[in-house]
């Protein structure tokens, strides 16, 4: 009987550039929530949820770590948050945050990074146009997560939450979107043109 090869991981940016070992996972977990608490202070506030940076650190994160690191680094913020460390949108934290009208979208965060994660896994995120698909699918997955939530919280009928929750991100979202679209290929571009160096240099 032969014996089944197990299969090649599946490279994403931070494999590409750093490698791959456990201590560097944890860093990248740990970074890629630092990134997104960083970014949950840039605010707009409005009422129930603000505009936040946080999406795109989302999209960033899921795309570079991959589906697994960057549901877990996502996962991590939003525990970190609930344990009382001030790292949702405003320096709040606290359980209520998470039962409160934004917590459908933190906890969308980490099924986002997830997708957006396994599209990278197979490549979607290096080339503009499946780039641009990929992150509109994760910003889509944070608003199907946080709209029923967010409806719940407050009792609010599908026009109110419409208009609370989707309609004044759709702008913002898309700007992040295009952005994260192409941040991704040329960070892979760069990081091809660092591995073509490196080998010349090698080879001198």
């Amino acid at each position: 009987m032969t014996a089944v090869a197990p299969a090649a991981p599946r490279l994403v940016l931070a494999d590409r550039v750093l490698g791959r070992s456990l201590p560097l996972d944890v860093v990248l977990v740990a970074t890629g929530a630092a990134l997104t608490a960083l970014l949950a202070q840039v605010a707009v506030p409005l009422y129930p949820v603000p505009i936040t940076g946080q999406t795109l650190a989302v999209l960033l994160v899921g795309a570079t770590l991959g589906a697994a690191r960057g549901a877990i680094s996502l996962a991590l913020y939003a525990v970190l948050g609930i344990v009382g460390l001030p790292v949702f949108s405003d320096y709040a934290s606290g359980v209520d945050v998470i039962l409160g009208p934004t917590g459908g979208y933190i906890l969308g965060f980490i099924v986002s990074a997830a997708l957006v994660g396994w599209l990278s896994e197979r490549a979607w995120e290096r080339q503009v146009l499946k780039a641009l698909a990929t992150f509109a699918a994760g910003t889509l997955v944070v608003f199907a997560v946080g709209l029923p939530w967010l409806a719940v919280a407050l009792g609010l009928d599908v026009w109110q939450t419409l208009n609370g929750g989707l309609f004044p991100f759709l702008i913002g979202g898309a700007i992040k979107a295009l952005i994260a679209a192409g941040l991704l290929p040329l960070a892979w571009w760069g990081a091809g043109r660092l591995e073509k160096r490196r080998a010349e240099s090698d080879a001198a």
